[in-house]
């Protein structure tokens, strides 16, 4: 029901005229304020703490294919690779593929400037395996011919690099994607992983240093998880690396830890200030009242009944301007990702549980700060002097 509506109906509020929900509901224009800073504060937190959690999620995302395959190669010595292909022949996990690789790195977009990403070298037999096995498929173009400076990569990665059919991916002139030889773009793959390969000939005659790396595919996820765990258990403290979706989310975790210390500190200090503004808004908002809780408490409420009524008030407001604090991030976020960062190949999750996590303290503070304001205000509460008109 609208303001006018309700305002210009006497009855609106008649079977309960001393409920504690008619006063805000009546008096929209001074209960407003006080829902739209809250509204404000839980957007203001929650969007920082979503754009922060963009940058894990896109790590998730971006080398997302990992979780398909396991990577292993020797510490720049390729004598130990016979070796290092030796024992996970041994391996009790079953391994359904061994390939045998080069890579070369090449720089995406990020919201916080490039990161490395892996262009592989394999033969078109072992890139048609793993496109599938990652879940894509060849949407325009064709393969990269054996030895010849061309390139495939998913549709994701060519749109965060604004790449297409016949650009150029690495080049002689580039020093953070650099090829001797421009390498050109021969096919685009659909689907949701990040991937991109080139001929294994080509990365073994132009790029250094001469390392190859081999790659373990199992037959499902679950006995990839396993695969991973003895890798990284059996070759702790040997001649070799190992590359893991599970050390990744690991060394993710650990490189933001301290930026998340961070953010906590800054939401600390939001919810502070909120607080402490809305503890004054509160004052204010109670201290026009006056007459009002005089009022009442002459006509038989308690003292802690006034305390009760107007805690009760104060939760009515937080709850629903938290509420649509929550609503208006969502919408807002949704937006920031349709605008800003699909077009950019980049990630941000509208529905971040963490980031509507962290505006919870807001509410809980404000009605702790709206509690011991009430009770102040009412400790040594004197109905007489309202009803006689001593108090303003």
């Amino acid at each position: 029901m609208s303001t006018r509506s309700t305002r210009g109906n006497p009855r609106y509020a008649s079977r309960k005229p001393l409920a504690a929900w008619v006063f805000p509901v009546r008096n929209v224009g001074k209960s407003l304020p006080l829902m739209l800073v809250i509204v404000l504060a839980v957007l203001l937190i929650s969007g920082i703490v979503s754009v922060m959690n963009s940058i894990p999620l896109s790590v998730r995302n971006v080398y997302g294919y990992s979780k398909h395959i396991t990577g292993a190669t020797p510490r720049g010595d390729m004598s130990y690779f016979p070796e290092l292909k030796e024992h996970f022949e041994q391996s009790p996990i079953p391994i359904e593929r061994t390939i045998v690789a080069r890579t070369v790195l090449f720089n995406v977009r990020s919201i916080v400037g490039p990161w490395p990403f892996v262009l592989h070298g394999v033969s078109n037999a072992d890139a048609s395996y793993l496109v599938e096995k990652i879940g894509l498929k060849l949407a325009k173009g064709r393969f990269p011919e054996p030895g010849q400076p061309e390139a495939v990569i998913s549709g994701r990665v060519a749109r965060n690099l604004g790449l297409s059919l016949g650009d150029v991916l690495l080049r002689p002139d580039d020093e953070k994607n650099y090829s001797p030889f421009e390498v050109k773009i021969v096919g685009i793959l659909s689907g949701s992983e990040w991937f991109a390969f080139t001929s294994y000939e080509y990365l073994k005659e132009n790029h250094f240093p001469p390392v190859d790396v081999l790659i373990f595919a199992t037959p499902n996820l679950s006995e990839q998880r396993k695969l991973d765990a003895w890798a990284e258990e059996s070759l702790k403290s040997q001649r070799a690396l190992v590359f893991t979706f599970p050390s990744l989310e690991r060394d993710t975790q650990e490189t933001f830890r301290i930026l998340f210390k961070i953010l906590n500190v800054v939401v600390a200090l939001l919810v502070t200030v909120i607080t402490l503004m809305m503890a004054m808004l509160i004052n204010i908002y109670l201290s026009q009242r006056i007459v009002e809780f005089g009022l009442l408490q002459a006509i038989g409420f308690t003292q802690s009944k006034l305390i009760k009524r107007a805690i009760y008030e104060a939760s009515l407001v937080v709850a629903i301007g938290w509420l649509f604090g929550v609503a208006s991030a969502c919408a807002l976020l949704s937006v920031i990702r349709s605008v800003l960062m699909d077009p950019r190949g980049f990630y941000i999750d509208p529905m971040d549980p963490a980031a509507y996590a962290y505006s919870i303290p807001v509410p809980i503070a404000i009605l702790t700060a709206a509690a011991a304001t009430v009770w102040w205000r009412f400790r040594k509460f004197d109905p007489i002097s309202v009803v006689e008109r001593r108090v303003a």
